[in-house]
Protein backbone atom coordinates (compact mmCIF):
# COMPACT_ATOMS: atom_id res chain seq x y z
CA UNK A 1 0.00 0.00 0.00
CA UNK A 2 2.59 2.29 0.45
CA UNK A 3 3.70 2.64 -3.23
CA UNK A 4 -0.19 3.51 -3.72
CA UNK A 5 -0.26 6.52 -0.86
CA UNK A 6 -0.10 9.80 -2.01
CA UNK A 7 -0.57 8.48 -5.86
CA UNK A 8 -4.48 6.84 -5.88
CA UNK A 9 -8.03 7.79 -4.79
CA UNK A 10 -11.22 5.81 -4.23
CA UNK A 11 -13.58 7.28 -7.17
CA UNK A 12 -17.12 6.19 -8.55
CA UNK A 13 -17.95 5.63 -12.06
CA UNK A 14 -20.54 8.94 -13.22
CA UNK A 15 -22.34 8.97 -16.43
CA UNK A 16 -20.46 12.05 -17.91
CA UNK A 17 -22.29 14.52 -19.14
CA UNK A 18 -20.66 15.47 -22.54
CA UNK A 19 -20.38 19.37 -21.84
CA UNK A 20 -17.14 20.97 -20.66
CA UNK A 21 -18.37 23.83 -18.84
CA UNK A 22 -15.81 26.82 -19.16
CA UNK A 23 -16.15 30.21 -16.86
CA UNK A 24 -14.40 33.08 -17.78
CA UNK A 25 -13.54 36.38 -16.07
CA UNK A 26 -11.11 37.71 -17.84
CA UNK A 27 -11.46 38.24 -22.26
CA UNK A 28 -7.70 35.64 -22.68
CA UNK A 29 -6.80 33.15 -25.14
CA UNK A 30 -9.16 31.30 -27.86
CA UNK A 31 -12.11 34.12 -26.68
CA UNK A 32 -9.84 36.86 -27.24
CA UNK A 33 -9.42 35.83 -30.67
CA UNK A 34 -12.46 35.04 -31.60
CA UNK A 35 -13.69 38.02 -30.23
CA UNK A 36 -11.30 39.99 -31.80
CA UNK A 37 -12.03 38.54 -35.46
CA UNK A 38 -15.92 39.95 -34.89
CA UNK A 39 -17.13 37.80 -32.31
CA UNK A 40 -18.57 33.91 -31.95
CA UNK A 41 -20.13 31.31 -29.18
CA UNK A 42 -17.91 32.66 -26.37
CA UNK A 43 -18.52 36.38 -26.82
CA UNK A 44 -22.02 36.28 -28.13
CA UNK A 45 -23.16 38.28 -24.57
CA UNK A 46 -20.36 40.75 -24.39
CA UNK A 47 -19.96 44.13 -24.64
CA UNK A 48 -17.59 46.32 -27.40
CA UNK A 49 -14.81 47.83 -26.70
CA UNK A 50 -12.98 45.35 -24.64
CA UNK A 51 -9.48 45.07 -24.75
CA UNK A 52 -6.90 41.39 -24.69
CA UNK A 53 -6.82 40.76 -20.83
CA UNK A 54 -9.48 42.78 -20.05
CA UNK A 55 -11.46 41.84 -16.59
CA UNK A 56 -15.26 41.31 -17.92
CA UNK A 57 -17.79 42.87 -16.24
CA UNK A 58 -18.99 39.96 -14.63
CA UNK A 59 -18.01 36.15 -15.25
CA UNK A 60 -19.34 34.25 -18.24
CA UNK A 61 -20.50 30.66 -18.59
CA UNK A 62 -19.15 29.64 -22.40
CA UNK A 63 -20.08 25.47 -22.66
CA UNK A 64 -17.90 23.34 -24.88
CA UNK A 65 -18.83 20.28 -26.73
CA UNK A 66 -16.99 17.29 -24.59
CA UNK A 67 -14.73 15.74 -27.98
CA UNK A 68 -14.35 11.97 -27.30
CA UNK A 69 -10.89 12.70 -29.90
CA UNK A 70 -9.39 16.14 -31.29
CA UNK A 71 -9.95 19.65 -29.56
CA UNK A 72 -13.43 20.43 -27.77
CA UNK A 73 -15.29 23.14 -29.67
CA UNK A 74 -16.99 26.11 -28.28
CA UNK A 75 -20.80 26.17 -28.10
CA UNK A 76 -23.03 29.32 -28.24
CA UNK A 77 -25.60 29.06 -25.39
CA UNK A 78 -28.54 27.88 -27.77
CA UNK A 79 -26.49 25.31 -28.29
CA UNK A 80 -25.77 23.97 -24.86
CA UNK A 81 -29.35 24.54 -23.85
CA UNK A 82 -30.13 22.00 -26.82
CA UNK A 83 -28.05 19.38 -25.84
CA UNK A 84 -28.55 19.70 -21.79
CA UNK A 85 -31.86 20.86 -21.47
CA UNK A 86 -33.14 24.57 -20.08
CA UNK A 87 -33.15 23.07 -16.32
CA UNK A 88 -29.39 20.68 -16.23
CA UNK A 89 -27.75 24.32 -18.46
CA UNK A 90 -29.05 26.65 -15.81
CA UNK A 91 -28.17 24.61 -12.84
CA UNK A 92 -24.41 23.95 -14.45
CA UNK A 93 -24.36 27.32 -15.29
CA UNK A 94 -24.80 28.46 -11.69
CA UNK A 95 -22.57 25.67 -9.99
CA UNK A 96 -19.16 26.50 -12.31
CA UNK A 97 -19.72 30.61 -11.71
CA UNK A 98 -20.44 30.08 -8.18
CA UNK A 99 -17.20 27.75 -7.65
CA UNK A 100 -15.39 29.83 -9.77
CA UNK A 101 -16.14 33.26 -8.11
CA UNK A 102 -15.20 31.26 -4.81
CA UNK A 103 -11.83 30.12 -6.11
CA UNK A 104 -10.98 33.69 -7.64
CA UNK A 105 -11.80 35.37 -4.49
CA UNK A 106 -9.24 32.97 -2.87
CA UNK A 107 -6.81 33.41 -5.25
CA UNK A 108 -7.10 37.37 -5.68
CA UNK A 109 -6.07 37.69 -1.44
CA UNK A 110 -3.03 35.67 -2.65
CA UNK A 111 -1.86 37.32 -5.68
CA UNK A 112 -3.04 35.26 -8.12
CA UNK A 113 -6.06 35.93 -11.06
CA UNK A 114 -8.02 33.11 -11.76
CA UNK A 115 -8.55 34.16 -15.26
CA UNK A 116 -10.55 31.39 -16.63
CA UNK A 117 -11.17 27.58 -15.78
CA UNK A 118 -13.05 24.60 -16.66
CA UNK A 119 -15.20 21.85 -15.25
CA UNK A 120 -16.93 18.71 -16.21
CA UNK A 121 -20.04 17.73 -14.14
CA UNK A 122 -21.62 13.72 -14.50
CA UNK A 123 -24.46 11.71 -13.10
CA UNK A 124 -24.24 9.34 -10.09
CA UNK A 125 -27.07 7.86 -8.23
CA UNK A 126 -29.27 10.70 -10.35
CA UNK A 127 -27.45 13.02 -8.64
CA UNK A 128 -24.97 15.95 -10.79
CA UNK A 129 -21.52 15.88 -9.32
CA UNK A 130 -17.77 17.92 -10.50
CA UNK A 131 -15.89 15.26 -11.65
CA UNK A 132 -12.18 14.53 -13.18
CA UNK A 133 -9.55 17.97 -12.06
CA UNK A 134 -10.34 21.06 -10.64
CA UNK A 135 -9.36 24.34 -10.76
CA UNK A 136 -5.29 22.93 -11.39
CA UNK A 137 -2.97 24.77 -13.72
CA UNK A 138 -4.36 22.18 -16.49
CA UNK A 139 -7.67 23.34 -16.64
CA UNK A 140 -7.46 26.64 -15.45
CA UNK A 141 -5.41 29.83 -16.50
CA UNK A 142 -3.75 31.45 -13.64
CA UNK A 143 -1.97 35.10 -13.43
CA UNK A 144 0.48 37.14 -11.14
CA UNK A 145 -1.53 39.91 -9.98
CA UNK A 146 1.01 42.23 -10.33
CA UNK A 147 2.07 41.74 -13.88
CA UNK A 148 -1.54 41.76 -15.24
CA UNK A 149 -2.06 44.74 -17.57
CA UNK A 150 -5.11 45.35 -19.75
CA UNK A 151 -4.67 45.06 -23.81
CA UNK A 152 -0.89 43.39 -23.03
CA UNK A 153 -0.05 39.60 -22.80
CA UNK A 154 0.21 38.43 -19.53
CA UNK A 155 2.75 35.45 -18.24
CA UNK A 156 1.24 32.50 -16.76
CA UNK A 157 1.28 30.01 -14.06
CA UNK A 158 -0.59 27.18 -16.35
CA UNK A 159 0.38 25.63 -19.81
CA UNK A 160 0.52 28.31 -21.89
CA UNK A 161 4.35 28.12 -21.03
CA UNK A 162 3.85 24.79 -23.18
CA UNK A 163 1.82 26.65 -26.10
CA UNK A 164 3.62 29.43 -26.45
CA UNK A 165 7.09 26.99 -27.13
CA UNK A 166 4.85 25.11 -29.74
CA UNK A 167 3.67 28.02 -30.92
CA UNK A 168 7.30 28.85 -32.13
CA UNK A 169 8.15 25.72 -33.17
CA UNK A 170 5.68 26.30 -36.24
CA UNK A 171 3.99 22.94 -35.60
CA UNK A 172 0.39 22.73 -37.38
CA UNK A 173 -1.17 21.45 -34.12
CA UNK A 174 -1.74 17.81 -35.97
CA UNK A 175 -0.56 14.65 -34.12
CA UNK A 176 2.57 13.86 -33.01
CA UNK A 177 3.54 17.01 -31.44
CA UNK A 178 7.28 17.76 -30.55
CA UNK A 179 9.10 16.66 -28.42
CA UNK A 180 9.45 19.18 -25.66
CA UNK A 181 12.88 20.10 -25.01
CA UNK A 182 14.46 19.67 -21.17
CA UNK A 183 14.00 23.57 -20.09
CA UNK A 184 10.25 24.05 -21.39
CA UNK A 185 9.06 21.08 -19.27
CA UNK A 186 11.49 22.82 -16.12
CA UNK A 187 9.67 25.85 -16.49
CA UNK A 188 6.59 24.27 -16.75
CA UNK A 189 7.23 22.54 -13.95
CA UNK A 190 8.57 25.72 -12.07
CA UNK A 191 5.27 27.69 -12.63
CA UNK A 192 3.05 24.78 -11.51
CA UNK A 193 5.16 24.57 -8.69
CA UNK A 194 4.64 28.31 -8.23
CA UNK A 195 0.64 28.48 -8.31
CA UNK A 196 0.55 25.85 -5.93
CA UNK A 197 2.26 27.62 -3.42
CA UNK A 198 0.82 30.78 -3.59
CA UNK A 199 -2.50 29.71 -4.01
CA UNK A 200 -1.73 26.81 -0.87
CA UNK A 201 0.24 28.93 1.37
CA UNK A 202 2.60 25.63 1.40
CA UNK A 203 5.58 24.38 0.16
CA UNK A 204 5.14 21.70 -2.64
CA UNK A 205 7.95 19.97 -0.97
CA UNK A 206 6.36 19.55 2.05
CA UNK A 207 3.70 18.44 0.67
CA UNK A 208 5.78 15.58 -1.58
CA UNK A 209 7.63 14.39 1.55
CA UNK A 210 3.88 14.02 3.14
CA UNK A 211 2.18 12.25 0.23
Amino acid sequence: MEDLRGRSMIVRRAEVIPVECVVRGHLYGSSWREYRDGGGPTTEHLPEGLRMADRLPEPIFTPATKATSGHDENIDEAGARAILGDNRYELLKERSIAIYETAAAHAAARGVILADTKFEFGVVDGEVILIDEVLTPDSSRYWPADEWVPGEVVPSFDKQFVRDWLDSTGWDHTSPAPPLPADVIAGTRGRYVEAYERITDSSFDDYLEQA
